[in-house]
């Protein structure tokens, strides 16, 4: 591999950097592409850090990126990829060491990542690396049906989860992943019932299901159902195998789309 150099993504503008992710996603296992609009929104979002992730330079020429979020000691690989030309050189390696450099610099305690279970090579890497197995996640999508959505504020629903739930939320549904795109916008939307809450986001006939708790099995049925009653496809990012809500989720015509694995490294 020709050496490599690397600087942060700052150094590119939102164009380049959308077109370099998309790059090296090119023949992912799920298709995969990014327009700048997108990017910025996750970049948001999830609290990339534009500073310590990493783009690899290779003659001069951005050849692959890592991204680093971080949020109250706690770091999350938003996105690692190399563009084609330079696969197989070792520079993916390269990136994840240079990144989790960064990390321990930065003096967090541990990293998350996720990686398709289909992605074989990918987790040999970060098993090499150090990571470890946590839990499996489910990618659900399922479609909207009219009806009633029992709207409740935005703030009582959230406070309402945080005390029902008995779980960690992966990175992409944390409370401070709320409170972000919560600032980023659309408002996000509260849903009630007696037993439990659920927080959605919807947009242009997508809702989103960020976070979901409640007490009992009718209870997750009716919160599932409101949100259906709120677009034309639900979708549920990383919700853990066996998370209370997957049986509910799949009375209502669900299917999960794709399954990952959820891995961390303690520093």
């Amino acid at each position: 591999m020709a050496a490599a150099s690397f600087v942060p993504p700052s150094s590119l503008s939102l164009a380049e950097r959308a077109e370099l992710f998309t790059a090296g996603y090119e023949d992912y296992v799920v298709p995969f592409a990014l327009d700048a609009e997108r990017l910025d929104f996750m970049e948001r979002a999830f609290g990339t850090d534009l500073e310590e992730s990493v783009v690899a330079l290779v003659d001069g020429e951005a050849a692959g990126l890592a991204n680093l979020a971080t949020s109250e000691g706690e770091g999350w690989v938003a996105g690692v990829g190399v563009v084609k030309a330079r696969r197989g050189t070792g520079l993916g390696e390269a990136l994840m060491r240079e990144l989790l450099d960064r990390a321990r610099h930065l003096g967090l305690e541990r990293v998350w990542l996720e990686v398709i279970v289909e992605n074989v090579a990918a987790r040999t890497l970060y098993e090499k690396l150090g990571f470890e197995h946590v839990r499996l996640l489910d990618v659900w999508r399922l479609p909207g049906e009219r009806g009633e959505a029992p709207a409740a504020p935005f703030g009582a629903a959230h406070d309402a989860v945080r005390r029902l739930r008995t779980w960690r939320e992966p990175w992409q549904r944390t409370d401070e992943t709320v409170e972000r795109l919560q600032e980023v916008g659309p408002p996000l939307q509260g849903l009630a019932v007696e037993d439990g809450a659920a927080v959605v986001r919807v947009t242009d006939g997508l809702v989103t299901i960020v976070q979901l708790a409640a007490a009992s099995e009718e209870g997750r049925d009716a919160l599932v159902a409101g949100a259906r009653a709120l677009g034309e496809t639900v979708l549920l990012l990383n919700l853990p195998e066996d998370d209370p809500a997957a049986p509910a989720l799949r009375r209502a015509a669900g299917e999960p789309a794709i399954r990952q694995h959820e891995l961390v490294l303690e520093l």
